[in-house]
């Protein structure tokens, strides 16, 4: 298994029911979901990753499953890794989903302009 296939559907559901226009790409061994075309949350095993405010990764840690993302053994300015336990409910899939989405904004897209 690359990726918690049920874990994705859970999002897309939920980008659905919050009417947020996504596109969801097969990347880094896992799904991520696109938002104005930049990276906002994704599947990586059984994991969700979200791409926060800085800021707020504090308050994130916080909660239950939440934790630095060290995709690269490193840690990630601005990106969590959320475990099973910490999503298991939907209102707290929704609250990372929402954190991700708030930060979208400002977030810096990633894609290559071609000129």
């Amino acid at each position: 298994m690359a990726y918690d296939e049920y874990l994705a559907e859970r999002i897309r559901h939920k980008f659905k029911e919050l009417d947020v226009p996504f596109e969801d790409k097969k990347m880094m061994g896992g799904i991520c979901f696109l938002v104005d075309d930049k990276m906002c949350v994704g599947v990586i095993k059984e994991q969700m990753m979200a791409r926060i405010d800085p800021v707020r990764t504090e308050e994130a840690y916080a909660r239950n499953g939440c934790r630095a993302m060290d995709f690269t053994h490193r840690t990630m300015k601005g990106f969590i890794f959320v475990d099973p336990e910490g999503i298991d409910q939907d209102r707290d899939l929704e609250y990372f989903i929402r954190l991700a989405l708030e930060f979208n904004p400002m977030a810096k897209s990633s894609k290559k302009k071609s000129t």
